[in-house]
């Protein structure tokens, strides 16, 4: 298995009339030709390509994903909300397997966050709130490093934004474990002291209320440059880092959260699982560390993810 990531910042190229432009849609068609090269030079039968809030958003989406399919032949699926909950869901609970119990998930993107709750693959709530890091930095966050007062007047409207998300998440059950997922629970996790990931997917990692609220306070008075600096942020997130945080801690305080579980799948592993579990070229269940085959000569898949931060990535 490999895995190829090319930054694209698609959200910044959001113009005022909400529409994706030229040069967002340019960017977007050079990376589905690529990862479709890499995809057919590894052997991949299928291509599997989905958009979340970045090309969601757009007021120009279908026209963006027509110039898309035109150009590479590849059709792009644009996820719902709900649809990355849901997924996202799906490969947490491949990872942690039934014993886990009820599952409670979080999952920071670049413009929105994903919450679900439940004790099956389909759980119970499947939530998706415009509360991306990225959207966030831009509305909020625009000073270098920002302003103490702005960060306590977002960390309010935060509070005030998941308040009603909170109380239907938390009707369905209380959680027998929390999870954070994606690449900004990661990253939080490493600045709070969790193992690098040289050390393994399997290294059980954890994010606490007591040591994000100290993460705060610190990276908060850094400026991009300095917060690109520390180990296990990459420069592309450092700009993002600290209204990741704040969400984080915001998502942890209302759903009455004191740990998190960080687990290795997210989104991308939830889209290709569910595609594996329906293939009807013999290809069964797939869970962490297991898949099962009654077709061994099947090459496998690749799946195009066009993320809200700007990231794209493949996966063959």
């Amino acid at each position: 298995m490999s895995s190829t990531k090319s930054t694209l910042r698609l959200a910044e190229q959001i113009d005022a009339s909400g529409k994706l432009s030229p040069l967002g849609a340019t960017k977007l068609i050079e990376a589905v030709e690529e990862f479709t090269t890499i995809a057919s030079s590894s052997g991949c039968a299928q291509v599997m390509a989905f958009a979340t809030s970045a090309v969601r958003d757009a007021t120009n989406c279908d026209r963006v994903l027509d110039d898309v399919e035109k150009s590479t032949g590849v059709r792009v699926e644009v996820l719902t909300g709900e649809d990355e909950a849901r997924l996202t869901s799906l490969a947490v609970r491949r990872w942690f397997g039934w014993s886990a119990g009820r599952i409670l998930a979080l999952d920071i993107g670049g413009g929105s966050l994903e919450l679900s709750n439940g004790v099956d693959e389909e759980p119970d709530v499947a939530l998706s709130l415009p509360l991306g890091a990225g959207r966030l930095t831009r509305e909020w966050l625009t000073e270098d490093p920002p302003g103490k007062r702005r960060v306590a007047v977002l960390r309010d409207w935060l509070d005030a934004e998941l308040a009603v998300a909170a109380k239907e998440l938390k009707a369905a059950g209380a959680p027998d474990l929390a999870v954070g997922t994606s690449k900004t629970f990661r990253s939080l996790a490493r600045l709070t002291g969790a193992a690098p990931s040289s050390a393994g997917p399997r290294v059980t990692r954890t994010l606490t209320s007591n040591g994000l609220r100290q993460l705060i306070s610190f990276i908060s008075r850094m400026t991009v440059s300095d917060r690109a600096e520390l180990e296990g942020v990459s420069e592309d997130r450092a700009g993002q880092l600290v209204a990741g945080a704040l969400v984080a801690e915001a998502s942890m305080r209302a759903l009455s959260v004191d740990t998190l579980e960080i687990c290795p799948w997210a989104l991308r592993e939830g889209v290709i699982l569910r595609r594996l579990d329906v293939e009807p070229t013999g290809i069964g269940r797939v869970d962490a560390g297991v898949a099962t085959s009654t077709d061994p000569g099947n090459p496998g898949s690749a799946g195009i993810d066009i993320a809200p931060s700007g990231r794209a990535s493949a996966r063959s």
